[in-house]
C-alpha cells in the first residue's frame, strides 16, 4: 500500500495540475503565445512525434556521451584528490569556480572552436556541467571513511592503492550514485541549452528555438515536453543503476 500511495500521490497531483492549467487557459482565454493549453500541446506532441523522437535521440546521445566523459574524469579526479590531501585543497576551489561558469557563456565559445557539423562542443559542455556534482559526491564518499576500518587496513600493511580499492571506493559507491542521479538531469539540460547557440540543428534545443521564432508556440512546448521526457528517462536509468549497485540500501529500508 505504501508503494501504491507513493506512485498515486504524484500522479493525482499531476493530473489535477494539468486540469487546472487547462481550465485557466480555456476559461481565461489566455493567448497561445503566453501559455498554450495542455490539450493543444499534447496534440502537437502527437503530430510531431517522429521529429521529437529523432531530435531526442540526437540530444540524448550528446547528453549520454557527455555524462560518461564527465563522470569518468570526475571519479578519477576524486580518487587523486582523496589520495593526496594537498591536491584536494588545491583542486576543490578551482573546480568550484569552473562549475559557476554559465552554459550560455561556455557553449558559444566551444561552438566557435570546432566545426559547425561537430557534436563535440555540446558533449564537452555536458561533461563540464556534470563533472562537479559527480566529483564532489564521490570525493565525499572517498574521504568519509570509518577510522576503525582505516586503522585496520594500516595494521594489515595495506598500500594506499589497496586502501582506495578495498575500502574507500566501495564505501563511495552510494555517494557516486547520488552524484550520477543529480548529473543525469543536468546532462539533458546542458545538452538542450547548448543547442541554442549554433552548431548542428538536429536536437531538441534547435527545434524549440526555431518553433518559437516562427510563433509556433504549442509546437515549441511539445519539444519542451520531449526534453522533459528525456530528462526523466535519464533520471530513471540512473535510479535503476543506483538500486542495482547498492542492494544493501534496499535491505536496510526493508
Amino acid at each position: 500500500m505504501s508503494r501504491v500511495g507513493a506512485v498515486a500521490a504524484p500522479v493525482v497531483v499531476g493530473v489535477a495540475g494539468l486540469a487546472a492549467w487547462e481550465a485557466v487557459v480555456t476559461l481565461g482565454r489566455v493567448a497561445p503565445f503566453v501559455l498554450p493549453a495542455p490539450s493543444v500541446i499534447g496534440e502537437q506532441f502527437w503530430t510531431s512525434r517522429e521529429v521529437i523522437w529523432r531530435t531526442a535521440l540526437a540530444s540524448g546521445a550528446n547528453a549520454l556521451v557527455g555524462l560518461v566523459i564527465g563522470s569518468v574524469f570526475a571519479v578519477l579526479a576524486a580518487l587523486v584528490a582523496s589520495r593526496f590531501p594537498p591536491v584536494h585543497r588545491l583542486w576543490t576551489p578551482i573546480l568550484a569556480v569552473l562549475n559557476a561558469l554559465p552554459i550560455i557563456a561556455v557553449a558559444p565559445l566551444l561552438n566557435n572552436a570546432y566545426e559547425s557539423t561537430s557534436s563535440l562542443p555540446r558533449r564537452l559542455v555536458v561533461a563540464l556541467v556534470v563533472f562537479f556534482p559527480v566529483f564532489l559526491n564521490t570525493l565525499r564518499g572517498l574521504t568519509e571513511v570509518d577510522p576503525t576500518h582505516l586503522e585496520l587496513m594500516r595494521a594489515y600493511a595495506a598500500t594506499g592503492t589497496q586502501v582506495s580499492r578495498f575500502l574507500r571506493f566501495p564505501g563511495a559507491v552510494g555517494y557516486l550514485c547520488v552524484g550520477l542521479r543529480q548529473a543525469s538531469a543536468l546532462s539533458v539540460i546542458a545538452a538542450v541549452v547548448s543547442e541554442y547557440f549554433g552548431g548542428l540543428q538536429d536536437g531538441l534545443g534547435s527545434r524549440i528555438t526555431s518553433a518559437a521564432a516562427n510563433t509556433a508556440y504549442p509546437r515549441a512546448w511539445a519539444f519542451v515536453l520531449g526534453a522533459c521526457a528525456l530528462g526523466l528517462l535519464f533520471y530513471l536509468v540512473t535510479l535503476l543503476i543506483e538500486r542495482l549497485a547498492t542492494p544493501w540500501q534496499r535491505r536496510h529500508a526493508a
